[in-house]
């Protein structure tokens, strides 16, 4: 047990190895296929905010059901309601509304490859709280994929349809507000909380946060918006309702710094995508950098299952 501010937390559990490996790139997979489907919704003229709101419902709605039928579904109470507010409003609502408000103006492979950079943000804030970091090969993985993010963002704002300097920071701001949820979710996790039921209840907020931002921007809830893109829409809601399961469970069991990786995975499976589904275009720079970006994936990998 460590004291951080003041009060006693639980530290991550120490479950890393195979079982670790394989959650990061699944999760990360997941998450890498938000970025073509933002990017579908915007093109159709569904606001960021409602695209927002429908990743937090997929998650509690597809989550309600396991829950209720586990018999673990129950009001949060003391820390927890603490947790689950703050949780919502730093990992979900504000990176969430910054990543889908950048992605017209900035691309869905360049906004995914935004997400390379959290692991830096979140190595930076765990050190500070002493939390615990990864050994040295899991830290060559991590300087790897910088150095492939770099890259990226260089040549990206150096080509002649570059997007706007306010949007590449806006950009800059998600990996920054992802590290902060990263490593408060390690920090304040309530004693023995379930990971299921602190994703359901923080997304369960976080939706009601993005109805409010809702009515007081457009006056209204655009639900019909979404029939401009539905098939795009129900993937999405499919996709959140199977990352936050195993997102929650990496956090758990990972710590902030090893679930920040997932940025890596989500990065080079956006870009990936973006290519092929949506036929962005980028630079050979851009794609020696997200060869980079693998290769720092690969390491990262064989840390968790050798441990070092």
């Amino acid at each position: 047990m460590s004291n951080v501010l003041g009060r006693t937390i639980n530290p991550p559990q120490a479950g890393l190895g195979q079982n670790s490996a394989i959650l990061l790139l699944v999760t990360g997979t997941l998450i890498g296929f938000n970025f073509p489907l933002g990017k579908i919704g915007s093109s159709a003229g569904i606001s960021p905010l409602l695209w927002a709101m429908i990743v937090s419902l997929g998650a509690s709605a597809l989550l309600f059901p396991v829950l209720l039928a586990k018999r673990k579904l129950s009001l949060p109470k003391g820390r927890t309601i603490r947790y689950v507010i703050i949780s919502g409003l730093i990992s979900f609502v504000i990176p969430n509304l910054l990543l889908f408000s950048v992605i017209p103006h900035v691309g869905s492979g360049y906004a995914g490859l935004m997400f390379a950079l959290s692991p830096v943000f979140t190595l930076f804030l765990a050190m500070m709280f002493r939390l615990k970091g990864p050994k040295i090969t899991g830290m060559a993985g991590i300087a790897l994929g910088l150095v492939g993010a770099a890259i990226v963002a260089f040549t990206r704002g150096s080509e002649p349809e570059a997007p706007q300097l306010m949007w590449i920071i806006a950009a800059l701001l998600v990996p920054m507000a992802l590290a902060c949820g990263n490593v408060y979710r390690t920090l304040d996790w309530p004693t023995d909380a379930s990971p299921d039921a602190l994703a359901f209840w923080s997304h369960s907020f976080s939706v009601g946060i993005f109805l409010l931002l809702l009515l007081g921007a457009e006056g209204t809830i655009p639900v019909g918006d979404l029939m401009n893109a539905p098939w795009a829409a129900l993937a999405q809601v499919l996709v959140a309702g199977m990352t936050f399961p195993v997102f929650f469970r990496l956090q758990q069991i990972g710590g902030p710094v090893l679930l920040s990786q997932i940025g890596y995975v989500a990065a080079a499976v956006g870009l990936i995508a973006a290519t092929v589904l949506l036929d962005e275009q980028y630079s050979a720079m851009t794609w020696m950098g997200a060869a980079i970006i693998a290769s720092g994936i690969g390491i990262t990998v064989y840390s968790q299952i050798k441990k070092t």
